[in-house]
């Protein structure tokens, strides 16, 4: 069993919007699921919801702007903030500055491992398929 993952050892995912590096696979773990997400200026994934997941962001470096929830709050984030995203809560992180912003993001589980994407690559494929994004131009 492995109890130590090195965030220099990273499986890439490079979506059009943005890049997440796999640290922890959820397949790793019960209840949780770890990856780096990097931001280049002006970009940001879909504004999206997870209806299984609570999500903890750790803000490493870049300035971004969040948008959550369904009137469309927004707060600046920055070095050392910690962000809380409840299931079921749209949201979305746009870099804003002109360095990349990267993110520790820490997936909990409601209820334990996905059923239908017991994996992050299962999970990768179906984000792929609902935006219509080609999986082998994202897996590198």
């Amino acid at each position: 069993m492995q109890y130590v993952f090195s965030t220099d050892r990273t499986k890439r995912y490079k979506f059009p919007t943005h890049i997440n590096d796999l640290v922890l696979d959820r397949s790793d773990s019960t209840t949780s699921e770890v990856f780096v997400v990097v931001l280049e200026p002006g970009k940001a994934p879909p504004l999206h919801k997870h209806d299984d997941t609570e999500q903890v962001f750790f803000i490493m470096q870049g300035e971004g702007v969040l948008t959550i929830g369904k009137a469309s709050e927004r707060f600046d984030v920055g070095p050392g903030d910690v962000v809380r995203i409840p299931p079921r809560t749209f949201h979305s992180i746009r870099c804003n500055g002109a360095e990349t912003l990267k993110y520790l993001s820490i997936d909990c589980f409601v209820g334990g491992r996905p059923f239908a994407e017991p994996t992050w690559d299962s999970h990768v494929r179906e984000m792929c398929r609902e935006q219509g994004w080609n999986y082998d131009d994202v897996v590198i």
